[in-house]
């Protein structure tokens, strides 16, 4: 009977604590540290098939005939043959189609594509290729967009002729419409049985990309990026920067210019899982550094390029090894030069070597860059310097002939530890103007309190911090359930209210394909015809919109809201934004019972209306999917308010942003 009393007496107490109203105080009428334009963003790794069979929407996998294996994607049949000595110095292969010999044969090349070619009934598809009659003449190709798959009597779905005529390369297009929806259509292209025609540069495209570009990118996967209102852009990686080897690092001066004469550069994520190993995945380069500015442009927010500091990838490369896989340090002055390359092709005039080059490209007006990346996951060992000393070197340079860029380091690939902690004072030392931090992190690490707080007790007077990649892994498995999402959006709390030193955070990482993943959690998933975004992608979108200018103060019983113990699974933040006259409050709570809350707009005689933005789910490991693209996503619903007060109760684990009006 006692262990009853007490076992009651503890269920009541329980009761009458949830039942308590978490009164929380937001001081309006003072305005406190300025939110960066930079705050949200996006960052872009080529990895999961992000690039090609991802964002850039070419259709053809190895269109140039330069994988390793030169035929890999392609079926042959027929008089085919590989030469090596074509009109692009950079992809020196093409194929000659010659006659099969007989009116009957065909020569013909196939394409399957990357997992198959997504074909969309009554869509039209931009066939090009550069060709040729070597022996003179004319000739005829034929191209047939086909489904394998069919039980029908004609496997075409879409088809269409060219006539090539002369020895001279010349590009030629034609537009093809489909007949039927087909989800792993394949590409065929056959040669004229009287004359041999040399093939180089075999590309389909969407004719509907986003701007309606011709190398252009996946239009439902642009606007999902354009729809987050990104602040920040960062590009191209990652660990691709790096390279497993100095010869596979990320070269940006081979991803502009003619898209035809971008060399082929091996992805380190092909083979780095070899339990998801995708043996052909290379990137041909045509997203490259003009489509990603181009990109920035588009989306209104800023670009931040990351460059090699001459350390290959230090996780697959020991530092013993220093001269087989890394640029010593009297030898960095190319790397050096790579980059005051980039700041001119990016800013530079058209009277400038690399800015002709931009110029060239249709963009004569600079992309106005302000931010440069040095380095990515990079750190030093002890008595030995490794990421620092190269990052010194970049930055005696660079400061001086640009100090009008912003530079950014990095503090490893770590949130805490030996690496972390020698590099962080180090970016004060060296005057890094950002440092970038990463933190793949199970939810454990999301609900202990030194992250909860992590930023509250950060040194003010040191470089301004990047959190650059981020996601919340669930236990035993990583994938995008809500309950991540839900921790990620109370950690991101603590980087709101912390905007006077954090000026940048991205979610990583971006995209994944869903016969091509090799990483989870992602934010964006799609297959070869629809895409969906996961719940971490609203939580990222709901910071983003309801950004704000200004932090202003939110306390409950004085203290910041981070989940303490006394806080029943609340997290909030607020944020003043000057350009609507809005007070935007944001408030997660974790626990599994709803909460009443009473917010107290200090300052404030009276607030026009209200409304809130939630995201909730009842189930926490619930996701979205190619199936249930909108199984979880933000509903909107109308708030009372008394005066300067909010009474609401914010549902079991949610996630709310409540716009009120002044």
């Amino acid at each position: 009977m006692k262990k009853l009393f007490l076992s009651a007496l503890a269920i009541a107490a329980s009761l009458n604590i949830n039942a308590q109203v978490n009164e929380m105080t937001v001081v309006a009428n003072k305005p406190m540290a300025q939110v960066q334009s930079t705050m949200y963003g996006i960052f872009f790794e080529d990895i999961n098939y992000a690039a090609d069979g991802g964002l850039y929407a070419e259709m053809v996998i190895n269109r140039s005939f330069e994988f390793p294996n030169n035929y890999a994607g392609w079926d042959i049949s027929g008089k085919v043959s590989l030469q090596n000595d074509g009109p692009f110095e950079k992809n020196p292969h093409y194929v000659r189609l010659a006659p099969a010999g007989h009116a009957h044969k065909h020569t013909m090349i196939e394409n399957r594509g990357f997992f198959g070619m997504g074909i969309k009934k009554d869509a039209e598809y931009r066939f090009s290729v550069w060709a040729r009659c070597p022996q003179g003449g004319n000739s005829k190709i034929y191209i047939d967009l086909v489904d394998n798959a069919t039980m029908s009597d004609d496997q075409k779905i879409g088809n269409a002729g060219i006539d090539v005529s002369g020895k001279e390369w010349k590009k030629y297009s034609v537009v093809i419409k489909s007949r039927k929806t087909v989800d792993k259509a394949h590409m065929r292209v056959w040669g004229d049985a009287k004359n041999t025609t040399d093939l180089e540069h075999v590309s389909l495209f969407p004719v509907d990309t986003w701007k309606g570009r011709e190398n252009g990118m996946r239009k439902d996967l642009a606007q999902a990026l354009n729809d987050l209102k990104p602040g920040i852009f960062r590009f191209p990686g990652g660990c691709i920067v790096e390279g497993t080897d100095l010869e596979s690092r990320y070269q940006w001066k081979n991803s502009v210019g003619p898209v035809e004469n971008r060399p082929l550069n091996e992805n380190r994520w092909h083979y780095t899982f070899t339990q998801r190993y995708y043996p052909d995945y290379y990137q041909s380069y045509g997203l490259g550094f003009f489509e990603y500015f181009q990109l920035c442009e588009d989306f209104g927010c800023e670009a931040l390029p990351v460059l090699s500091c001459g350390l290959s990838c230090q996780f697959q490369n020991d530092i013993k090894n220093e001269a087989k896989v890394h640029v010593a340090l009297d030898d960095l002055d190319p790397y050096i030069q790579d980059a005051l390359d980039l700041i001119e092709f990016a800013n530079g005039g058209v009277d400038t070597k690399w800015g002709k080059v931009r110029a060239d490209m249709g963009h004569p007006e600079p992309f106005n860059l302000k931010y440069l990346g040095v380095g990515n996951e990079q750190w030093d060992y002890e008595n030995n310097p490794a990421f620092t000393s190269r990052l010194k070197k970049f930055l005696d340079v660079l400061k001086k002939q640009h100090p009008e860029i912003k530079y950014i380091g990095t503090t490893g690939p770590d949130s805490e530890g030996k690496a972390f902690d020698m590099l962080q004072p180090k970016m004060k030392e060296l005057k890094a103007d950002l440092y970038d931090e990463h933190f793949y992190r199970p939810e454990s690490w999301f609900l202990d309190a030194k992250n909860r707080h992590r930023y509250d007790n950060y040194d003010r007077k040191g470089p301004k911090i990047f959190a650059g990649e981020y996601a919340c892994h669930g236990k035993g498995k990583k994938w995008n359930h809500f309950n991540a999402s839900l921790l990620e959006a109370a950690f991101m709390t603590g980087i709101e209210r912390n905007a006077d030193i954090v000026s940048m955070a991205t979610y990583a990482p971006l995209f994944a394909h869903v016969e091509g993943w090799q990483w989870r959690p992602d934010m964006i998933w799609y297959d070869n015809q629809s895409s969906f975004k996961s719940c971490s992608y609203f939580v990222q979108q709901m910071y983003s919109h309801y950004k704000g200018t200004n932090v202003l103060s939110l306390t409950m019983n004085k203290k910041v809201v981070a989940g303490d113990e006394d806080q029943n699974g609340l997290f909030a933040s607020s944020v003043l934004d000057k350009n609507t006259n809005a007070i935007y409050v944001k408030i997660v709570n974790i626990s599994d019972k709803a909460q009443p809350v009473k917010v107290t707009l200090k300052g404030l005689k009276a607030a026009k209306d209200a409304k809130c933005i939630s995201l909730t789910s009842n189930d926490p490991i619930a996701e979205n999917s190619i199936k249930e693209p909108n199984k979880i996503t933000p509903k909107e619903s109308a708030v009372q308010l008394n005066g300067n007060i909010l009474e609401t109760s914010v549902p079991a684990n949610t996630f709310a942003v409540y716009v009120i009006n002044k």
